[in-house]
Order: C-alpha cells, then structure tokens, then sequence
C-alpha cells in the first residue's frame, strides 16, 4: 500500500495515549490515515528566528509527523498577511476586508517554497500526497518544479466563490491559479466546484469531455465536490454520555427549566455572529411571551487576536451581547450568555443534547461541521432543530433544517420562535433525515471517497500519457 503524505498548515502533535487534538482538519486526517501508514507535515505552531531550523520528527502509532518552525516574518507574512488578509477575505467573497501588500504574497510563496524543500528529502516514489487547504495552494507547483510526479491532491476546506471574485485576488495566477498543478482538487460543493471550473474555463483552459477534467498549459486537473463529514456514531454515542456528565447536569440546572438556543463558532467575520445577536433581539422584540423562557448561550473562542479587525469585531459583539443583555434582562435572567473559550468535544456534545435549537448561522462557510454535530447529538425522540444559514455549504446535505437568510433579521427572529415551538412529530422527522444523510456520509466516506478520486484521476493521466506516445 503507498503511504499517504499529508501536507496542512498545522499540525498538532497528539501526546502519547491522548486523544486526537480537537478541529475539523485533524478529525479529517485522521480519518484518512486510520488503516494506512503515512505522513502529516506542517507548521508547528511556533515562530523561531534561530538560523536554519530544522522540522522535528514525532512517530505515533502508524503516523510520522513532522513538523517545521516559521521565522516571525514568515509567520507574518505568509499566515497572518496573505493567507488571512487576502485569501481568507475574498473567497469568504469579502472583497471589501482583503488588504494586499506585495512582500506578503513574497512570503506566501517563499513558505510554500520552504514547505516544498523539507518534503523533496521525505518523499519516496509511490507517495500519494494530499494537501490541505488555501494557506498551501502553491505546494503542488513547487514539487511539480522540484521534480516530483507523485499523485498530489488538494483540499479547500473553506468556500469559493464565483469566478469574478477570484480574479480579484492581486497575482491571482500564483495563488489560486496554480490549483491547476495539482491531479485532483476538492470543494466542499457543487457550487464551489462550478465557480471554480468558470475561473478555469476563463483562464484559458480547455473543458475535458467528462465536464470535470481541465487541461491548461499541458497540464490536466480534475475537480470535484466532495463535502467533509463527521465523525457520526461516535459523536452521537458522545453525546449519549455527555448528557450524565457532571458539566451538562449542572449546566442544565442552570437554566432553571428554560430552552436553550446554542451558537457555537470562532470569533470570525465569516460566521455573522452579529447578525445572529440582532435576529435574537428582533426575536425577544417580537415574542415577549419568550422572555425569561429562553436562554442563549454563544461558544465563541477568540482567534487571530494580532489581526486588528478582529479585535474590532470582538467589540462589537461584546457592546452588542451587552445592550440585548442590558434592554432584556432581569435579576434571575440573563437572555444571552457570551462564553469567549473553548470547550472540549464531550462538554460540546452535552450543550448540544440539551439545546432545544442551535443557530448555525453563517454570512459564508465551506461547510459548518457544527450543524452536523449538532445534529449527530440529538436525541431522536426528542430532537432538538437546526437553523440554518443558507450560505453554509451544509445546507445543501442538511435542508430539512430551517434555512435561513442571516442578512434577515426578521427571518432569523421568526425561525427562532419556529424552532422553539415545533411539534414533535415535525422535529422527529426533519431530524430523521438530516442524521440518516451524516451517518451515510461520515468522515471515513469523505476520505475514502477523495483517495479514491485521486487514484483514478492519476490512473486515467497515466493511461492518457501513454496512448499520446502511440498516437
């Protein structure tokens, strides 16, 4: 069997006899390297200016990682410059947010470079690489220069948007362009595999018969959707004994017999926690039979606190929890209650077991693997009801949830008052399907699923290669 290489930005390295670190991207390598030996490369998370850092290999079970410093202008440049200040903006098609400036997209590609450097000395032959997400859409065009004609795909985790939109990308054809070196590249939708196959039609190339196959510059890369599960039977046996934990009965208690709406995301732009805050006192506004009979509890661990706007928009989420807080509440109630940590994977399953609805309400998301957890925790004779945003590429597995507009501030309000008084016969089935689809389309399918892709897509470049020498 060939090892699988894969290639993301972070990695973290599990301590012996631990679980596996928390996040969507480490449960989908995971996934991927269960029942096959391989390799996970990348960031170690931590900036050293130390002359000629060498990666630090780690071997657990049947996995080496390895894993490489960054020098404080790498860090800057690459990750916090050009990754998160250009990419992250625009294909969250947040044109308006991006802030290019030309020694970041130097460091970009001088990262990627250096990536491509320390995996030329640990690849072998019959490697089959998979890289992950937009942080290294140049990796596959540095090993293709370095030599290397091993099969390489490529995974973007987050959304892409329409064709417009990626030529706006300053030097696009360095950055998003060179998706084109790699044999196989994965979106989380049919849509973002559409905007993405218009960029490429505009480009230049040439649209292969199978309407999936591209060819440019010699080169042919095929594109597909293939949208990122989770890990189902586990989380819902989790959240089975979640809800006797010592954490979800006291939490409970807490709420004094009153429902529980749960929002539960990174401090991001992209996750409109803002417009959920609004459609929440729109909500109280207009339903104040539901004052003091529900509480809201917003999960929202801070990140990128060095970026500038996100400490602006941390702010501005805090002054407007505040003013609802301040309008609504009484002695004994608190109408929203704003958490800025992290909680671990059984605490999150518990929440979500006793939430009576969960608002997954993003402005832009690849996919939301909250809505599918959320889901996947629910006791299905009592479930609970998932709202929606419709710009979250779950919506398009999950459409018996509500779905909503998150720009819709009375939308939002009347799909809260929807939730909470939903029959349960109506709950039951929406539920039904929504968790019959996540199980059938786990994150062991979705792995299995792309490698599958890759080996045929190599397989019919090889066939293709040899029937051009006879013909």
């Amino acid at each position: 069997m060939s090892r699988l290489v894969i290639v993301s930005n972070r990695v973290t390295v599990p301590e012996p006899g631990q679980p596996q670190p928390p996040g969507g991207l480490a449960v989908a390598v995971h996934a991927a390297l269960k029942s096959r030996p391989g390799l996970w490369f990348g960031w170690s998370g931590k900036v050293d200016d130390g002359a000629a850092v060498e990666p630090q290999t780690v071997q657990r079970d049947n996995v080496t990682y390895v894993v490489t410093d960054l020098s404080t202008a790498d860090f800057q440049e690459y990750y916090n410059g050009f990754a998160n200040r250009v990419l992250w903006p625009i294909l969250h098609y947040r044109v308006d947010l991006a802030e290019f400036n030309r020694s970041d997209l130097t460091g970009y590609l001088r990262v990627n470079g250096l990536f491509a450097d320390h995996l030329s000395k640990l690849l072998k032959p019959d490697d089959v690489i998979w890289v992950h997400d937009y942080h290294l859409i140049p990796l596959a065009r540095e090993l293709r220069s370095r030599g290397f004609d091993n099969p390489i795909g490529f995974y973007l985790h987050i959304p892409c948007p329409p064709a417009d939109l990626l030529f706006t990308i300053p030097k696009q054809e360095q950055s998003i362009g060179a998706l084109s070196h790699y044999d196989l590249v994965g979106f989380q939708t049919e849509n973002d595999r559409n905007n993405y196959g218009r960029y490429l039609a505009m480009t230049g190339a040439h649209q292969g018969r199978d309407g999936t196959s591209y060819a440019l510059d010699g080169r042919v890369v095929r594109i597909g959707a293939f949208p990122v599960g989770i890990e189902t039977k586990d989380y819902a046996a989790t959240a089975v004994t979640a809800v006797d934990s010592h954490f979800t009965r006291e939490f409970k208690e807490s709420l004094q017999g009153r429902k529980l709406v749960v929002g539960v995301d990174r401090l991001d732009y992209s996750k409109g926690i803002v417009h959920r805050v609004e459609g929440y006192r729109h909500f109280l506004e207009t339903a104040p039979d539901w004052r003091n009979r529900v509480t809201y509890l917003q999960v929202t661990p801070k990140s990128r606190s060095d970026i500038p706007e996100y400490n602006d928009m941390s702010d501005d989420v805090n002054r407007l929890v505040g003013s609802v807080n301040g309008e609504f509440g009484e002695a004994a109630w608190t109408p929203i209650r704003y958490v800025n940590r992290s909680y671990p994977r059984t605490a999150l399953a518990g929440i979500f077991r006793v939430a009576a609805a969960a608002l997954v309400t993003p402005l832009r998301d690849g996919m939301n693997l909250v809505a599918k957890e959320y889901v996947a925790s629910q006791d299905g004779e009592d479930p609970g009801v998932l709202i929606l945003s419709q710009f979250a590429g779950a919506a398009a597995e999950l459409d018996t949830a509500l779905i909503v507009n998150p720009h819709e501030t009375e939308g939002m309000a009347q799909a809260m008052r929807v939730a909470l008084e939903m029959p349960l016969d109506e709950r039951q089935a929406r539920f039904k399907v929504m968790f019959e689809r996540i199980s059938r389309n786990d994150i062991d399918r979705w792995a299995e699923t792309f490698l599958a892709k890759l080996s045929e897509t190599r397989r019919s470049f090889l066939i293709g290669q040899l029937r051009s020498l006879f013909t």
